[in-house]
């Protein structure tokens, strides 16, 4: 078990306010599956480029419930085999049904809110103790659950390989895809992370690249219950 730190750190982040009840958050272009393979193929034990797992626990009462934050590549081996599967749910879920692809709101960009948040925790590799609570602040305070949950956030940079016009890949790198990968997840007994519930890929990888101008989300079993969490991300609303 990864260790649990139960003190928190701070940091102050503007963040959009969720009341709005008629959110619809518009769906931009379909995910390519190849792109998500392309990740997923090397979250294995051996393959993994993962950098870093960080994450909080809370209890069914919606309380903070200890916190760690780790070197993902000092986990044992049934860690790492453990937390890449589910980190790996993410990109590998059914693309364009449970994974679907959204375009960030350009005003959200412009403001102290999530998405510079999120850029801010990825551009530290998680090293941030306070940026990581106010993430773990903010989500808690726009999911309601009944049970305890685990949220679990990854980081990873990919060098991205060049291919010939055969498809065939080569060692040099056209560029490095540096990423967070978010997943909430039932606890199932104590501190043990079941399948996730939501969760999102950020910034996107589309055609091989890196895409700052969407993000993939994740929900197992439709949006009911996340329409909040999905609002926070600076994803567009339908007309």
């Amino acid at each position: 078990m990864i260790g649990i730190n139960h003190s928190k750190a701070f940091f102050i982040c503007d963040y959009p306010q969720t009341g709005r009840q008629n959110f619809k958050p518009m769906e931009s272009k379909n995910i390519n599956r190849e792109d998500m393979l392309e990740l997923t193929r090397r979250m294995t034990p051996a393959r993994t480029s993962f950098t870093r797992i960080a994450g909080c626990y809370v209890d069914k009462e919606g309380d903070f419930d200890g916190s760690f934050n780790v070197n993902f590549l000092k986990l044992s081996q049934k860690d790492k085999t453990k937390n890449l599967e589910i980190a790996k749910t993410i990109p590998f879920s059914k693309t364009n049904i449970q994974l679907k692809r959204y375009k960030i709101d350009a005003t959200s960009r412009e403001v102290q809110g999530v998405v510079q948040l999120l850029n801010a925790i990825k551009d530290c590799g998680l090293k941030n103790d306070a940026l990581m609570d106010t993430l773990y602040d903010i989500i808690m305070e726009n999911y309601e659950s009944r049970e305890p949950y685990g949220v679990m956030i990854f980081h990873d940079r990919y060098d991205v390989p060049v291919k010939t016009s055969d498809k065939e890949r080569q060692w040099e790198s056209e560029e490095v895809y540096e990423y967070l990968i978010c997943a909430l997840c039932p606890l199932e007994d104590e501190y043990e992370p079941e399948k996730p519930l939501w969760g999102f890929l950020f910034p996107a990888f589309t055609d091989r690249s890196c895409d700052w101008n969407h993000i993939n989300i994740f929900h197992a079993y439709g949006k009911e219950g996340y329409q909040s969490l999905d609002r926070l991300l600076g994803v567009e609303e339908k007309d």
